[in-house]
């Protein structure tokens, strides 16, 4: 899902699906989509209990040593694909969407992404393969099959993750948010509906995916991705309406700056107290949100300063805002309008 300020980044083509069995740790997507999940410790996982949503945080100050002892165990864990080979008995008493199923999962980890498509797509009648499978459309920017396939998947959410349970697969699929930070998603309700939402934002069909947004929101009210997800697109399609501003600060709720994502959050939720008028509200938050400054993005705290800054122009206090202009400038002098409000 996508920020403005981070460019609005799409799941496409930046998704990446990671297949992985116990004790092997690919990485497998383009470059600023990837993730290890290895023994190394530098990079650091906290999830959300029941919603298949956790982040992974690059703890920069984690040593790199002993870098020829984790090659070496890399080298001597067996590749996934081989652990889903399927031997000549198994093949006649498998039944033929399960064995497409598993033949898409190979093809996938081998690298062959089409291969994988078409196998996935063969297994008819399996929510799992249909999430695999909606989510490769996602990435080659067919929405309308991607959207048709992950709603099948939505159709029986109580078995997507049956035949990745069966053969011991760990499935993962990154939605960068930013540099530091990943949101990860897994073949569960939640997962689908976010996937779902991003196929309907590319079919210009903003209303669906808020409704696809609601219906996990339901289920995971405290989920911050999914609240920050909610509200930009609420605050995207009906920028200048009161209600809407008002319903995304009902979403947003009372939040504490836990981690960027919160932080994130802190930042929608300012813009929508300055959209009904609230702008001393707005500056608190704000204020808030740039308290903690560590593994936040520069750009996250650049659009949180800019903010600020139109709040204090607001609140009638033209030096303070100048100070956040000043700052922004100096670090980027092609930061939104900041040159022109500062008269240069």
């Amino acid at each position: 899902m996508g920020f403005r300020f981070f460019r609005r980044v799409k799941i496409a083509p930046g998704l990446s699906l990671n297949f992985s069995k116990s004790g092997v740790s690919p990485s497998i997507g383009v470059r600023g989509a990837r993730v290890t999940f290895c023994r190394s410790g530098v990079r650091r996982t906290v999830g959300i209990p029941g919603t298949g949503l956790y982040y992974t945080t690059v703890d920069r100050g984690a040593k790199q040593g002993d870098r020829s002892s984790r090659a070496g165990t890399r080298r001597r864990d067996a590749p996934p694909e081989h652990d889903l080979d399927l031997n000549f008995f198994e093949r006649l008493t498998t039944p033929r969407s399960e064995r497409a199923f598993v033949d898409g999962c190979k093809a996938y980890v081998a690298g062959r992404a089409d291969d994988a498509l078409a196998s996935f797509e063969k297994a008819e009648g399996l929510p799992g393969a249909a999430f695999l499978a909606g989510l490769l459309h996602l990435k080659a920017d067919h929405a309308d099959r991607a959207a048709a396939l992950l709603t099948c998947a939505a159709e029986d959410p109580g078995s997507l993750s049956a035949l990745f349970a069966k053969y011991g697969m760990d499935v993962r699929v990154a939605l960068p948010i930013t540099e530091e930070v990943t949101a990860h998603i897994q073949p569960t309700l939640t997962g689908v509906m976010l996937a779902l939402a991003e196929a309907r934002q590319m079919q210009g069909r903003i209303s669906d995916a808020i409704e696809c947004l609601d219906r996990v929101r339901q289920e995971s009210p405290e989920d911050p991705v999914i609240r920050l997800s909610m509200i930009e697109l609420l605050l995207e399609s009906r920028q200048d309406d009161a209600r809407t501003a008002r319903r995304a600060v009902e979403i947003a709720g009372d939040v504490a700056n836990d981690s960027p994502v919160h932080t994130a959050l802190m930042l929608y939720k300012a813009r929508a107290l300055r959209a009904l008028g609230l702008a001393n509200a707005a500056r608190d938050t704000l204020t808030a949100a740039l308290r903690r400054r560590k593994a936040r993005s520069p750009e996250l705290l650049r659009a949180i300063r800019y903010e600020r800054a139109l709040t204090y122009e607001d609140l009638g206090q033209p030096r303070r805002a100048r100070r956040d202009l000043e700052t922004l400038f100096a670090e980027d002098p092609r930061y939104e309008d900041a040159a022109r409000r500062l008269g240069l």
